[in-house]
C-alpha cells in the first residue's frame, strides 16, 4: 500500500512540477558557462591586454570611474593578474537592489563598452531562479526543488532492485526494448545517473529560495558562534536609506594586501549600505582550489582597519562547504569536469518530464482500452429490478459473451447487473427475480478458477430461491466427457432449490455459432424483441510471419522456435496473457497428395465463402481424410463442399504490444508416421517468412496482471514459457517488482529458451529469483514442483507478502503437479482461498 500511494504521488508531482523543473534545468544548464559565452561574444570588450605595470590600486581605479560616471561605487571586482575586465557596481538608485554596471580596464581604468547578450543571461537567470515574476516565483520554484527532492528519494525507492549490488542494474540501457518498455527504462536509468547531480542541485538551490533554510545551514555548518550569527533578511542592498559611507581605498588595499599576502588573485570589495557599518571583501588566492573558495575580511572602510578576517582554509570542511554554497550547485567546486556534468545533468531534466507524461498517457490509453470493451453498456437508470447477470470464464469468452448478453437485454430496455459468479452472494440470488449464468467449464467438468469459490460456498447451500427465475448459457468442449459439467451442476441446483428455468439451457460446443444464435432467440422472446442478428466471433486478420528462431537447436525433444508476427495496422492491441487464435493451412504437399488420384487439377476455379479460389487454395482450409475412396469421382465444387473445415489453434502471447511485434512460442508436434501436426508445422515450416497468417486476438482477463501491484511467482514448462513471458514483460516495462520464474524443460544445454533474456532480467533484478527445473540433466527427474518443495519456505514468506502465482503449460503433469505441491505446502483450504482471491491463475492446457 506505502509503495502504491508513493508511486500515485511521484507520477502526479511529476507531471504538475515537471515542466517547471524542465525549465529551471535548461535555463540553469544555459547559466552555466555564462562567463565563457560572454567572453566568445565580447572580445573586445570582456578581455584587456595584460600590462606588466600591474593593475591600478583601487583608490585610483575608483577616482577615474567616479570623475567619468559622477556616481559613487558600491562594489568593485578586480583579477590582480589577469587579462579579464574589471566589474564596477554603483550605489544603486532608491528602490532597486544593484546599481549600474560597468566593464573597465583594471591597468588603464577605461571603459571597455557595453557587453551584448547581458540581457538574455540575466532574464535565463531570472527565470532559473523565480521564473522572472518575483516572490511568487520564488515560491514556485522552491517548492518544485522540494519535490525534485521527492522525485530523487521516492524513484530510488521504486525502481530498488533485489540485486542492488549489481551496477549494470542501475546503470544500463536496454537500447532493444521499445515504446513503453523503453520509455520506463529510461526514465530510471537516466533517473539514477542523474540522482546525486539533482540532489546536490536541490539541496544547494533551496538555500536561494527558503530564508528558514539558509539559517538552518548557518546553524549546522557555519564556524561563526550561534549568537554572532546573522539574523533576519540577507542584509539591506547598496543604496539603502542612511548616510552614504567614506571610503579611504588607499588604506582598504593596504589591509587587503596585509591580510592576503603576495599569492592575492582576485578581490571584491562591497562597500555598506550606509555609514558606520564595516565594508566586506571577498578575496581569492592563487591556491584556492576552486573559484568560490573566497576567503573573507571585515573592515572599516574609512579607515581601512581590519575587524575580522575568515580564512576558507581555516575553516572546518562543513563551513567550507557552506561557503561553496554556489560552486556545489553550479559543479565549479570539481572544476571544469564538474561544471560539465552539472550542465548535462541540467538539460537532461526535460527528459524526465516527458518520458513521465508518456508512461502517464500510456496507463491512460490503457484504461480507455477497457472502458472501450464495455462500451454499450451503461448502469441502469430504471427502478425496476435488474436482471443478475453471472459469468465463470477460464479463457474470457464467457465474459464476453456475458457482456453481449447485457448489451441485448439493456437494447431492450431492462436493467442489467453483470457480476463474476465469484462475487455473486446468497444475498443477490435471493433478491434477484430474474438471473442469466454464462458459465464455462474448465478441463473435465470443473470450475474455472475464479469460480471455484462460488461452488464450495454456494451450491450446496439449502437456500431457497422459488422467485428466482433463471437459465444457463453453458460453453465446453465435447471432446472431454462431463461436457459442460460446471453448467449443469449449476443448472441441477438452482432446479433443487425452487428457482423456475425460463428456457432450457442452451449448451455451446466449442464457440458453436448456431448454439450462440439459439440462445439470442430465446433472449429476444424474453424481451419481446425481434431476434438479433447472430453474435459474430472477431474476425480473422491477415498478419505477416516476419520472423521464426529455432530456440532449442540439438535438442531431443521436439523443435521449438519463436515466431514474430505483425499485424496489418495499428489497431490490434492485446494485454500481457492473451491468446491468438490461428487459422492453420495444409502443407502444399498435402494437397497434392490428396489430389494425386483424383484426376482434379489444383487450379481448378472453385467458390468458397462467395470467394473465388483454386482448388488447391480451397483444399488448404479443409481438413483433408486419409482415406480419399469416399471422394473419387468428385468434381471439384463438390470436392470441397465434402470436406470440413479446419478447426483454429490456440496459443499464448510471448510479448507485449510495446514490442512492436506478436511473438509466439510454437512446439512442432510430431506424428507418429514422422509428419508434423497441422497448426504447428504451418506454422514452423510450411508457411514461408512473409506469409499472411490468419489469425485473431483473443482476450484471456482470467489471466491478466493483478489490478494491483504486488509480488509475482510464475511457473511454467516448455512453450508455457510464452503467456509468463508476456506477462514478466508488462511487468518490466512498468518496473513492478519483485518476479520469481520458476522454469522446467529437458536439458539446460538446448531447451533453456530464451536463456540470455531471462538471465539478463535476474542480472538486472527485474526477476529476483530464477530457478530452474532440467529433468534429463540428472540420473532422478526434476519438475518444476519439486523446485516449488524446495523452496516451501520462500514461497511461503512471498505469499505473505501478498503475492500472486501464475501458472502456464502443460495441465498434466506440470499444472495438476504444481497444484498438489501447493496443496502440501500450504493446505487445501488456503490454495481455495489464492483462488477466490485472484491470487492463483491458471493458463494451462
Amino acid at each position: 500500500m506505502f509503495k502504491k500511494t508513493l508511486f500515485q504521488l511521484h507520477w502526479f508531482f511529476g507531471i504538475t512540477a515537471g515542466l517547471i523543473l524542465a525549465l529551471m534545468g535548461i535555463t540553469g544548464a544555459i547559466v552555466s558557462f555564462q562567463d565563457e559565452l560572454l567572453d566568445l561574444l565580447n572580445p573586445t570588450v570582456l578581455k584587456v591586454e595584460k600590462r606588466d605595470s600591474g593593475v591600478l590600486p583601487p583608490a585610483e581605479l575608483v577616482r577615474k570611474v567616479e570623475a567619468t560616471e559622477g556616481k559613487q561605487v558600491a562594489m568593485l571586482w578586480v583579477g590582480v593578474d589577469s587579462d579579464s575586465a574589471s566589474r564596477i557596481f554603483f550605489t544603486a538608485p532608491p528602490g532597486e537592489r544593484r546599481g549600474q554596471l560597468r566593464y573597465v580596464d583594471p591597468y588603464t581604468g577605461d571603459y571597455q563598452g557595453d557587453v551584448s547578450g547581458l540581457g538574455f543571461f540575466n532574464l535565463m537567470l531570472q527565470l532559473h531562479r523565480f521564473l522572472a515574476i518575483g516572490d511568487t516565483g520564488r515560491q514556485i520554484t522552491g517548492a518544485c526543488t522540494l519535490m525534485l527532492l521527492f522525485f530523487c528519494l521516492s524513484g530510488l525507492y521504486l525502481r530498488w532492485p533485489r540485486n542492488a549490488l549489481n551496477w549494470r542494474v542501475w546503470l544500463t540501457l536496454d537500447w532493444a526494448k521499445k515504446g513503453r518498455s523503453f520509455n520506463w527504462d529510461l526514465h530510471s536509468v537516466a533517473g539514477t545517473w542523474c540522482l546525486i547531480i539533482y540532489l546536490m542541485s536541490a539541496l544547494t538551490g533551496l538555500s536561494w529560495s527558503y530564508e528558514w533554510y539558509n539559517q538552518g545551514l548557518q546553524k549546522l555548518f557555519s564556524d561563526t558562534p550561534k549568537g554572532e550569527q546573522r539574523k533576519g533578511g540577507r542584509g539591506a542592498p547598496p543604496g539603502a536609506s542612511g548616510v552614504a559611507p567614506v571610503a579611504d581605498y588607499e588604506a582598504i588595499w593596504a589591509s587587503i594586501q596585509k591580510t592576503a599576502g603576495p599569492d592575492l588573485s582576485m578581490y571584491n570589495v562591497r562597500m555598506p549600505p550606509a555609514a558606520g557599518q564595516p565594508a566586506t571583501v571577498f578575496y581569492l588566492l592563487k591556491s584556492s582550489p576552486h573559484e568560490r573558495a573566497f576567503n573573507q575580511i571585515m573592515l572599516d572602510p574609512a579607515n581601512g582597519a581590519v575587524k575580522k578576517v575568515e580564512r576558507y582554509d581555516d575553516k572546518r570542511y562543513t563551513a567550507q562547504l557552506l561557503t561553496s554554497i554556489y560552486a556545489l550547485h553550479t559543479g565549479s567546486y570539481w572544476g571544469v569536469i564538474g561544471r560539465v556534468v552539472v550542465t548535462i545533468a541540467s538539460l537532461t531534466m526535460p527528459l524526465f518530464f516527458i518520458t513521465g507524461w508518456l508512461l502517464y498517457l500510456d496507463r491512460r490509453r490503457k484504461k480507455r482500452q477497457v472502458k472501450h470493451a464495455r462500451q454499450g453498456f451503461c448502469a441502469a437508470s430504471s427502478d425496476a429490478p435488474s436482471w443478475l447477470i453471472g459469468f465463470a470464464s477460464q479463457s474470457g469468452f464467457a465474459e464476453q459473451l456475458a457482456w453481449q448478453t447485457a448489451g441485448q437485454l439493456q437494447a431492450a430496455g431492462l436493467p442489467v447487473r453483470v457480476q463474476p459468479l465469484a462475487a455473486v452472494s446468497e444475498e443477490d440470488l435471493q433478491q434477484a427475480s430474474n438471473a442469466l449464468f454464462v458459465v464455462s467449464t474448465f478441463g473435465d467438468g470443473e470450475a474455472p478458477d475464479s469460480a471455484r469459490g462460488f461452488e464450495r460456498k454456494i451450491l450446496g447451500q439449502p437456500l431457497g430461491l422459488n422467485t428466482l427465475n433463471y437459465s444457463v448459457l453453458a460453453l465446453g468442449d465435447r471432446q472431454y466427457p462431463h461436457f459442460c459439467g460446471f453448467a449443469t451442476r449449476i443448472q441441477q441446483w438452482l432446479s433443487e432449490r425452487g428457482a423456475q428455468s425460463l428456457f432450457a439451457p442452451v449448451q455451446v460446443d466449442s464457440g458453436d455459432p448456431e448454439a450462440l444464435h439459439h440462445w439470442q432467440q430465446q433472449l429476444s422472446q424474453l424481451t419481446g424483441g425481434t431476434p438479433s442478428a447472430m453474435w459474430q466471433a472477431p474476425n480473422y486478420n491477415n498478419w505477416t510471419l516476419e520472423q521464426r528462431q529455432l530456440l532449442n537447436p540439438g535438442s531431443s525433444g521436439c523443435a521449438v522456435y519463436l515466431l514474430g508476427l505483425s499485424p496489418p495496422d495499428a489497431s490490434h492491441t492485446w494485454q500481457a496473457g492473451d491468446l491468438v487464435e490461428v487459422m492453420p493451412r495444409q502443407s502444399q504437399w498435402a494437397v497434392e497428395h490428396l489430389l494425386d488420384g483424383l484426376g482434379l487439377s489444383a487450379d481448378t476455379l472453385v467458390h468458397l465463402d462467395g470467394l473465388q479460389e483454386t482448388l488447391a487454395q480451397a483444399l488448404a482450409s479443409r481438413q483433408l481424410p486419409e482415406n480419399r475412396g469416399h471422394l473419387v469421382g468428385l468434381h471439384a465444387q463438390a470436392l470441397v463442399d465434402a470436406l470440413i473445415p479446419l478447426n483454429m489453434r490456440e496459443y499464448s502471447i510471448a510479448s507485449i504490444p510495446q514490442d512492436g511485434v506478436l511473438q509466439l512460442i510454437v512446439r512442432q508436434e510430431r506424428h507418429a508416421d514422422g509428419s508434423l501436426g497441422l497448426g504447428s508445422g504451418w506454422l514452423t515450416e510450411h508457411a514461408p517468412l512473409g506469409a499472411a497468417i490468419s489469425l485473431r486476438l483473443r482476450r484471456n482477463s482470467g489471466f491478466h496482471l493483478p489490478a494491483e501491484p504486488c509480488p509475482l511467482i510464475l511457473l511454467g514448462n516448455g512453450t508455457g514459457l510464452a503467456g509468463l513471458r508476456s506477462l514478466l514483460k508488462a511487468r518490466v516495462a512498468q518496473g513492478q517488482q519483485p518476479n520469481w520464474l520458476f522454469f522446467g524443460e529437458r536439458n539446460a544445454a538446448h531447451d533453456f529458451y530464451c536463456r540470455d533474456e531471462l538471465q539478463g532480467w535476474l542480472a538486472s533484478g527485474d526477476l529476483a529469483r530464477l530457478d530452474v527445473a532440467f529433468s534429463r540433466d540428472q540420473a532422478h527427474k526434476v519438475y518444476v514442483q519439486d523446485r516449488l518443495r524446495e523452496s516451501a519456505d520462500e514461497v511461503r514468506r512471498w505469499l505473505a507478502d501478498g503475492a500472486a502465482i501464475y501458472i502456464c503449460g502443460s495441465l498434466k503433469g506440470m499444472a495438476s503437479g504444481v497444484d498438489q505441491a501447493l496443496i502440501e505446502m500450504l493446505g487445501a483450504e488456503a490454495v481455495e482461498q489464492l483462488i477466490e482471491q485472484g491470487r492463483y491463475r491458471r493458463d494451462v492446457y
